[in-house]
């Protein structure tokens, strides 16, 4: 039963931390930097844990990294599993269930994603304030296990409200801090760049990118951004009763929306880019959403 290899799972990580996790955060592609922040760090491959699966694409790790981001005790997902993988969705969403299990209330899934709206640039972070799961599988098909949650569980807020507005402030902030850092290098006026969108993500299946007609579409259904991750998650998150934050960091423009050949290695090198920026608004949301 997925509930009884939870509890191991979630037994084993803990025999390895002992302390109450306030957060776990989940790290897409060319995001995984951010796991070298945590301090104290207790590092758990994923073959260790007992029924993880493991990465296989670049830029996923595949380990667990247990330990504190400014006096707020996390767990990081340095890497995540994908249903293009040939896993079984209930493999993908095994981990979110079992921090759940170990006690754990609050969840960040990060991604990158391809940008379908032209206001949204290359290398800036999206707030994803819903959804749309065009893949065509729900992790919560099959028999239902009360102990995680209803049998039909709401949507409605899948992206909890009240921690949208903690992370649009937090950003605003730093958008304004380094804005007045210049103008005191520079003494000169500099203009607030607003670095986060918050918009629509869609999930697809993958590997393969999506076709400009594809992209058309998807564009007239209401996408902003969109991505081969994060809604199983979500959707798996909200059922056992988690609050969720989404951020998508835009490595690319989808295909059609500029002419420019899509490849894996623009996605990591943005990733790379805006490394810094995400890594301080992580921090920023942990201390708040962690106490």
């Amino acid at each position: 039963m997925n509930y009884e290899k939870a509890v191991e799972a979630a037994e084993f990580i803990r025999s390895k931390y002992t302390k109450e996790i306030k957060a776990a955060v989940v790290l897409g592609s060319g995001l995984g930097a951010f796991a070298d922040e945590v301090e104290n760090a207790v590092i758990i491959p994923y073959e260790q844990i007992p029924h993880f699966s493991r990465s296989t694409v670049e830029g996923h790790a595949g380990r667990l990294v247990l330990g504190e981001v400014g006096g707020i005790s996390i767990a990081v997902q340095q890497g995540r599993f994908h249903y293009y993988e040939g896993y079984e969705i209930e493999q993908v969403v095994f981990p979110v269930r079992a921090f759940r299990v170990l006690g754990v209330k609050n969840l960040i899934l990060t991604n990158a994603a391809g940008s379908v709206n032209t206001d949204f640039p290359q290398g800036s972070l999206m707030l994803i304030r819903d959804h749309i799961n065009l893949t065509g599988i729900n992790p919560l098909r099959g028999r239902n296990d009360e102990r995680f949650g209803v049998r039909f569980p709401d949507m409605t807020e899948i992206y909890a409200l009240d921690y949208q507005e903690i992370v649009i402030n937090e950003a605003r902030q730093m958008a304004q801090e380094k804005a007045a850092r210049r103008e005191a290098e520079t003494n000169q006026k500099q203009t607030v760049n607003y670095f986060l969108r918050r918009g629509i993500y869609c999930g697809l299946i993958g590997p393969s990118y999506e076709t400009p007609a594809e992209v058309r579409m998807l564009r007239l259904l209401g996408t902003d951004a969109l991505g081969m991750s994060t809604v199983a998650e979500a959707i798996a998150a909200r059922h056992v009763g988690m609050k969720v934050i989404g951020i998508s960091c835009i490595t690319n423009m989808a295909a059609g929306i500029s002419d420019d050949i899509i490849h894996h290695e623009e996605v990591m090198e943005t990733g790379a880019k805006v490394a810094a920026t995400f890594k301080e608004l992580l921090r920023r949301v942990v201390a708040r959403i962690g106490f």
